[in-house]
């Protein structure tokens, strides 16, 4: 299990340095190939009173004059130790994990990030806890009362589920229960630390939004799956040894198809918690999916930037914490 967890953990640090690299790669190589100059870039950073002596100013103090290996290296080092920089007079310390300076704010990409996690994680993980529940729940009773009224309710609804967009789903909830029956006069965030029963009741409507959309994919491929673990020869043998009908469901047939539940609940979980862009937008939460597309209507490389590897971040740890659940519940995988 130790060989199997170092192996792991290897090629999750490995995964990061190449998203680096290629983000890295897209944003600073690939506009050199299309014609971009240095120039440009850090005429940026200087802002609107660009000059040539500024601009050269800002090219020497942040390496844009270094070749791209280079550049990339001090990148890395500014993510791992911080990095100083200095305009014009001023010098400044960002800590690590620096990410710069945003172009237009011209404060900290990471503390702008910490700050919005938060809003981003507690959307995730609500909406993830429903769906999860509802989703594997409507799948196993469909599986098991094929063919019944309630299998085709459930698999129309999921259809439904999958059909609709979140924006359409949201802002109908939205204006439902908030402006024809106003429920909730205004759905704002609040931190759990300050009051969990005010988070929660608050992000109750995005929550039920967001887990629609995968609480149908949840109940459709679970119910996929339960039909055809259902049918094997070693289910006929667990009920013929006399093993009562629940715990042929739960300990044989669920936990087999519980296996391509886990791989996608792992990626949905890691997405969800970067790019969570349109449940952001329609209930105005300043997640970091929000602070996105911010950063691209601004053209603010920094917070793309930050944004971009913070969600490969979770990403990359999402799955490594799926190659371990996968060793829990099928002991083989250790051995690949």
């Amino acid at each position: 299990m130790a060989a199997y967890l170092i192996r792991r953990v290897f090629g999750a640090v490995l995964l990061l340095l190449i998203v680096s690299a290629v983000t890295f790669a897209i944003f600073f190589l690939v506009p050199r190939l299309a014609g971009q100059t240095m120039d440009s870039l850090a005429a940026q950073y200087v802002g609107k009173d660009a000059n040539p002596s500024s601009i050269a100013a800002v090219k020497q103090n942040l390496g844009f004059n270094e070749p791209l290996y280079m550049q990339y290296w001090h990148f890395i080092k500014a993510i791992v130790v911080g990095a100083d920089y200095k305009f014009g007079p001023d010098a400044a310390h960002c800590g690590a994990p620096c990410f710069g300076y945003s172009f237009k704010s011209h404060v900290e990409v990471w503390p702008q990030l910490t700050s919005r996690i938060p809003i981003s994680f507690s959307l995730a993980i609500g909406a993830a806890v429903i769906w999860l529940i509802t989703g594997v729940t409507t799948g196993v009773i469909s599986a098991l009362k094929r063919g019944s009224v309630l299998d085709r309710l459930s698999m129309t609804i999921a259809l439904a589920g999958v059909s609709l967009p979140i924006f359409f789903t949201g802002m109908l909830a939205q204006g439902i229960f908030t402006v024809d029956w106003p429920i909730w006069e205004t759905i704002d965030y609040v931190p759990f630390t300050d009051n969990p029963a005010q988070w929660a009741w608050n992000l109750l409507i995005p929550w039920c939004t967001l887990a629609f959309l995968y609480s149908a994919l949840y109940a459709r491929l679970t119910r996929a799956g339960m039909l055809e673990t259902m049918s094997e020869d070693y289910i006929r043998t667990a009920r013929a040894k006399g093993l009562k009908e629940n715990k042929v469901i739960v300990r044989h047939g669920l936990r087999a198809a519980l296996t391509p539940i886990v791989t996608i609940f792992g990626m949905d979980f890691g997405l969800l918690v970067g790019s969570a862009v349109i449940t952001e937008t329609v209930f105005n939460l300043q997640g970091i999916g929000r602070y996105a597309v911010q950063g691209i209507k601004d053209n603010d490389l920094p917070i793309v930037m930050g944004v971009t590897l913070v969600a490969a971040f979770f990403i990359v740890v999402c799955n490594l914490l799926v190659d371990l659940v996968y060793a829990v519940i099928d002991p083989r995988v250790r051995l690949s």
